[in-house]
């Protein structure tokens, strides 16, 4: 396998992979394309690597901006936007955790909430659903505040460097 089979290889199974972690095939494909690309990329460049349209590029490199992990870069003497991705795996992680903490644990915490709480207790089965309803919301309000511990520790600069020195 030579080096452009192998980074399509890499940006198709990422691709893939992009509805695992909350988003679409082709934002997960421009987003792969960006890390391994060792320069900023037009989007010019995005469009024909991906064989997509402008208006497809466009949405979804908004989309990834939104959720912090694709910048604009501007060259000198250049019109011509370009674009990069975070590097940083950590930060990566950190980032993607955060966005679907907010996009989707955090609503559904809301209707576990308010589903939970209803004074319903005319039947077994109105009392076991806001039992079970009140139980899955303390085990997904735990997950969530997990995350917010460690995505708050991946910012605690002093937190790190206390760790490090220790390490």
């Amino acid at each position: 396998m030579d080096f452009k089979e192998a980074k399509n290889k890499f940006v198709q199974t990422w691709g893939a992979l992009g509805s695992q972690w909350g988003i679409n095939k082709t934002m997960a494909q421009i987003h792969a394309f960006l890390m391994v690309s060792s320069t900023p990329i037009s989007m010019e460049e995005i469009m024909e690597e991906l064989q997509i349209s402008r208006g497809n590029a466009s949405m979804n490199l908004r989309a990834l901006m939104d959720w912090g992990i694709v910048y604009k870069e501007f060259k000198q003497g250049e019109r011509r936007e370009f674009f990069t991705a975070e590097k940083d795996l950590d930060e990566l992680a950190t980032k993607i955790a955060r966005e679907r903490s907010k996009r989707e644990i955090k609503p559904a915490l809301k209707v576990l909430k308010e589903v939970s709480s209803i004074n319903d207790t005319s039947s077994v089965e109105a009392k076991h659903f806001v039992d079970q309803t009140k139980k899955l919301y303390d085990f997904v309000a735990k997950a969530d505040t997990m995350i917010d511990k460690v995505t708050e520790y991946k910012d605690n600069w002093l937190t790190k460097l206390i760790v490090k020195m220790m390490g």
